[in-house]
């Protein structure tokens, strides 16, 4: 079957090099029984490319399966995909098959293998090197014949050095990976996936389909994409809904683009033609983990504030006054009969003869350091703590809320073991 074909048949929009050369690798593994790793963004339509590989197989007759591994608890994923016994567990009352049992001579797709538990790993790579399994709470072997495909929007092999995914299940996982682009490194294909979703809304809702002016045919070509097809899809559906107008503008447009990937996608173009922004724009753009330090500053500078004024008052009760009151780093010793030495505004190097030779406050030494860096690390811990529990653990939206990628949010809940 050529590659028109399985576009046609799987309502596959696009003719770009790089969706052409990943739908060219699906066919060619289709008639293999070689597990397949399928890596890509969230959104660019993973999925369909497990059902292409299915439906090309010796397999298409038989059951498949899809299975979000980030959607299972951890507790129950195990009893998911292998079964369990009666009363192998709490509220096991009778026993149960699993998804390769049900699925034996098919094809299971595991979508966000990079999610799996580490002792679940070790019973898939079982699966899939011996064909053997056993249920949770059982110690019969069991035989299964089942296809696995998988796909991640992570870097596993980045997982793998962190020690969360087994490096030998990802060998054995990415025999043939597959690469799906994502929306913006196709961009010659952005325009007719917008104008199929288009046609298609006007049809569902009866209304005359929407069309895009050049301006906004522009931004739609030059807009980031962060959930890729998935997100065009329900941008055309909103634009088709709520406006009035059925002529489109960059104006009118711009509405239904999140400001935020909108200053991304302004950086970027300005990046690969070599334009400038200005500086309005440069502070919008919150796409870099410096940004949520940017975020504390205020508050660190209060911090500071509130901290400088300790020093001085504790100065004071101990009997020191500030010579200078523009100077925080001087300090001079007040002695009991109220006098005062001549220049006596200290530095460092001051040495004084008299007994009563005070104590320097120096509020730049390093033990200040040190608690300036303690209360940076405390506030991006509490910072990123109070975004988990607002998205309810959801990584993706804290990450969008904090305004850094889900890997670097990954790294700093490790860093900071944040409890989720």
């Amino acid at each position: 079957m050529d590659i028109q074909s399985i576009k046609n048949r799987f309502a596959i929009i696009g003719n770009s090099p790089a969706l052409n050369h990943a739908l060219n690798t699906a066919v060619q593994v289709a008639n293999t029984d070689l597990s397949v790793l399928i890596v890509g963004e969230s959104g660019v339509g993973k999925e369909v490319f497990s059902m292409i590989i299915h439906a090309l197989s010796p397999r298409k007759h038989n059951p498949f399966i899809a299975v979000n591994c980030g959607a299972i608890p951890e507790g129950t994923i195990d009893s998911e995909l292998f079964g369990h016994e009666k009363g192998s567990f709490t509220g096991a009352v009778d026993s149960r098959k699993g998804y390769f049992e049900t699925v034996n001579g098919g094809t299971i797709f595991l979508d966000e293998i990079g999610e799996m538990p580490l002792g679940t790993q070790a019973r898939l790579l079982r699966v899939l090197e011996t064909g053997e399994y056993i249920r949770v709470g059982s110690s019969k072997v069991q035989k299964t014949d089942v296809r696995v495909i998988a796909a991640t929007n992570r870097d596993l092999l980045e997982y793998t050095q962190q020690g969360d995914f087994r490096q030998d299940l990802y060998y054995r996982l990415s025999t043939v990976p597959i690469r799906v682009p994502a929306l913006r490194d196709r961009k010659e294909d952005i325009p007719l996936l917008f104008r199929k979703f288009a046609a298609d809304f006007s049809e569902r809702y009866k209304t005359t389909s929407v069309q895009l002016d050049n301006a906004a045919l522009q931004m739609i070509v030059n807009y980031y994409w962060p959930g890729n097809v998935r997100e065009l899809k329900n941008i055309a559906e909103q634009v088709s809904v709520l406006s009035t107008d059925k002529l489109i503008t960059a104006d009118i447009l711009q509405r239904f683009l999140p400001q935020r990937d909108i200053n991304r996608s302004l950086a970027l173009v300005a990046q690969s033609t070599g334009t400038g922004l200005s500086s309005a724009t440069s502070q919008a753009d919150f796409s870099t983990e410096r940004d949520i330090l940017y975020k504390l500053f205020f508050d660190l500078k209060k911090d500071m504030n509130d901290l400088k004024q300790m020093i001085f008052d504790v100065a004071h009760h101990q009997g020191y006054t500030p010579a200078d009151p523009s100077s925080p780093n001087t300090l001079v010793p007040v002695y009991s009969d109220g006098e005062q030495p001549v220049n006596a505004s200290l530095s460092p190097s001051w040495q004084g003869s008299n007994t009563n030779t005070p104590i320097l406050l120096d509020h730049k030494d390093h033990h200040e350091e040190v608690e300036e860096t303690l209360l940076l690390a405390d506030r991006e811990k509490e910072f990123i703590t109070k975004a988990l529990k607002k998205h309810k653990s959801r990584r993706r939206d804290a990450a969008a809320e904090l305004g850094i990628s889900e890997r670097t949010l990954y790294r700093k809940i490790k860093e900071y073991d944040i409890q989720e």
